[in-house]
């Protein structure tokens, strides 16, 4: 009888936690909704909530009231590519946070640890200050793709370096990985302020802007050049989901369960790479997204990959949203960097998480 009941009260505690799972889910879905209109309506000229929709009504060729057209220009080339890009980044920071903390089973990893991040970074810099000159030839013949291609280029190349180091006989340690990959980000860090050093003054106020992240130089182009890797993000990460979840147990477990162990690791590093190049070249670094949604997220519905990632996605662009919108009220007409917003919202956070583990509490 005892078993019986234990075995009613674990399908209690599953089924709890499926159903706030869904609810999450939705409750995410409906708020980036809602933020996605909020974002199309705010900024220092051309349209608000209440003008949205005549904005709206004029795109569709429905007005040709000449308020009604101005508004519709602003909606569809400044408004609208900004809020797409303002999600993808959220997202793609948040699914690079949720792959990271199920390769390492640490709820503190980031995508910083492993040198994803300072290699994207590092490559983006470079056609930043170099695209002019040593990398003139491939700035012009890769056009809008250049800095994407660049950002995920050397993301993909620290990565696989770093993976070299860690692999012994056919396998990676994890510890390895982590501690080379903080050597790395010393080593890119220093190679950045170089570059710096040497940029001249335009250069280096794109630079310093671009490093403390924004959002407001969103553009279609822009959009086009990270959508293939939006496109690698939906069709690779389904087949992660197993891979992820056994990693949870171990890999030894993993491995008896028939994935296999170092080839998940490789899809995942690579996938990673590729979320954290597309949103570094576009919004530049922007930090704790993938840090804390994954946490929290966990927090709430558990450790299954199958409604951690797409919660967190959702959650992820939500979070990017309300910074972007915070960013562009609070010193309007200007604009503050995103950067500066998500330190302020995830820096009190993460020094949260990382006390309760401190004192032993089980995250």
């Amino acid at each position: 009888m005892k078993a019986r009941n234990a075995t009613i009260d674990v399908g209690d505690i599953r089924y709890s936690r499926d159903a706030t799972a869904r609810l999450l889910f939705v409750t995410a879905l409906v708020v980036v909704i809602a933020l996605a209109f909020i974002s199309m309506a705010t900024g220092a000229t051309g349209i608000s909530l209440t003008s949205l929709p005549a904005a709206v009504s004029a795109a569709l060729g429905r007005s040709d009231n000449p308020a009604d057209v101005t508004a519709s220009l602003v909606l569809l080339e400044l408004r609208l590519p900004r809020t797409i890009l303002a999600m993808f980044v959220g997202a793609a920071l948040a699914l690079a946070g949720s792959m990271m903390q199920g390769l390492f089973r640490n709820p503190l990893a980031d995508p910083g640890l492993v040198g994803v991040s300072s290699g994207a970074t590092l490559a983006a810099v470079c056609m930043i200050v170099l695209g002019n000159s040593v990398f003139g030839g491939w700035h012009q013949a890769l056009g809008i793709f250049a800095l994407p291609i660049a950002a995920f280029a050397g993301g993909l190349v620290a990565t696989f370096a770093l993976m070299a180091i860690a692999s012994r006989h056919g396998t990676t340690a994890i510890a390895t990985l982590l501690l080379a990959g903080i050597a790395l980000g010393a080593l890119t860090g220093a190679a950045t302020g170089i570059l710096a050093y040497i940029s001249d003054d335009r250069e280096l106020r794109d630079l310093t802007l671009w490093s403390m992240g924004s959002l407001s130089g969103s553009s279609w182009p822009k959009v086009v050049a990270i959508t293939p890797f939006a496109l690698a993000l939906l069709v690779m990460l389904p087949s992660l989901v197993r891979a992820l979840n056994g990693l949870l147990l171990g890999e030894a477990e993993a491995f008896h369960l028939g994935i296999d162990i170092e080839r998940a690791k490789k899809r995942i590093v690579i996938l990673t790479a590729a979320a954290v190049g597309a949103a570094v070249a576009v919004a530049g670094i922007i930090g704790f997204v993938g840090i804390v949604v994954p946490h929290f997220v966990r927090m709430m519905t558990g450790p299954d990959h199958r409604t951690l990632l797409p919660t967190a996605a959702l959650l992820g662009a939500a979070l990017v949203l309300i910074a972007d919108i915070i960013a562009r009220i609070v010193v309007a007409p200007a604009e503050l960097p995103i950067g500066i917003i998500m330190a302020i919202i995830g820096a009190p956070v993460f020094l949260h998480l990382v006390l309760k583990r401190s004192n032993g509490v089980v995250m």
